[in-house]
């Protein structure tokens, strides 16, 4: 058992207890004198816990990562790294962990001034990367990402104390309705989701695979999705979507020939940095959950 943090816990969690819902008592969007936002983006982030961007990226951008990403997931050599996420029939990769440090090209593509700034805005400071990776979803063989909420596990398991950290969820292939894209339930970010159950040791060996602790009940779902509906992250290559650390969010398996494949960069708050785990284990590995905070300086683009 690790030392048991003592810093005041808002958002108690797998305490062995039924799920249940807590207030949000951390701001949506911080102050800012950014301007990368318009005030009805902001309000729209405000409302509904995402915001979504059109074509952000060139398809020569996207080329680059694509090809990059390709190369990656093909070399068996590297399949080895603990970085890197097996489907469980340990013949597809599912996701690579901490890309930014694995290939100089992702790692640019976090310090890119059109994801930055707008994260910088959102969080009212300067930012440093929590965590990236990317998750891809074969043709056919692409399994789910159940719903759940983000800030519950790194509260619980990475020691983060606030809601202030926001994800960007770059597409590197077209996003159909059927090949698993991302889904959002719009307004669930307003409210937490204390889950049941407790945090197993070395939990993540199993839940980067397929979660099942830290997910809310049905009927909890039930009742987010009758308020706020669902609504599907579906774009071309090269959008990108923001949402919010605590937004309810998963995705289906991929049955389509199509293969899905997005980046994805969660910022992290300079003021929001890791403390010692609310679940009383030791921390995640620094590839899930980083421990080194160095703040990003943007870049105008990353091909430059």
């Amino acid at each position: 058992m690790y030392q048991n943090n003592t810093e005041m816990d808002f958002y108690p969690t797998r305490m062995n207890s039924e799920s249940k819902i807590i207030p949000r008592t951390d701001p949506v969007v911080y102050p800012s004198s950014l301007t990368s936002l318009t005030r009805k983006q902001e309000d729209f982030f405000e409302k509904n816990g995402y915001l979504v961007f059109e074509n952000l990226f060139s398809i020569d951008e996207v080329t680059a990562l694509l090809d990059e990403l390709k190369a990656l997931s093909k070399d068996d050599s590297k399949k080895e790294l603990p970085q890197f996420i097996l489907e469980e029939t340990k013949k597809d990769v599912r996701s690579i962990f901490e890309i930014h440090k694995l290939s100089e090209i992702f790692s640019r593509l976090c310090k890119d001034s059109r994801l930055v700034d707008v994260a910088q805005q959102l969080l009212g400071s300067k930012v440093y990367v929590h965590q990236s990776r990317v998750n891809l979803k074969p043709g056919f063989d692409g399994k789910e990402f159940y719903w759940h909420s983000d800030f519950e596990t790194w509260h619980s398991e990475d020691g983060m104390p606030n809601m202030r950290a926001v994800s960007c969820s770059v597409s590197l292939t077209k996003n159909y309705e059927f090949n698993g894209p991302l889904m959002v339930i719009p307004g669930s970010h307003k409210e937490f989701v204390s889950c049941s159950g407790t945090t197993p040791d070395k939990h993540y060996k199993q839940s980067l695979k397929r979660q099942e602790i830290g997910t809310p009940d049905k009927k909890i779902l039930e009742d987010m999705v009758e308020k706020g509906g669902i609504v599907s992250a579906k774009g071309d290559a090269g959008s990108a979507i923001f949402f919010d650390c605590n937004i309810m969010h998963g995705s289906n398996g991929n049955i389509s020939p199509y293969p899905r494949s997005n980046a994805f960069i969660v910022f992290n708050s300079i003021h929001n940095k890791l403390i010692t785990p609310f679940c009383g284990l030791e921390p995640r590995p620094n590839y899930i959950g980083s421990r080194e905070f160095s703040v990003l300086d943007p870049i105008e683009n990353f091909l430059n």
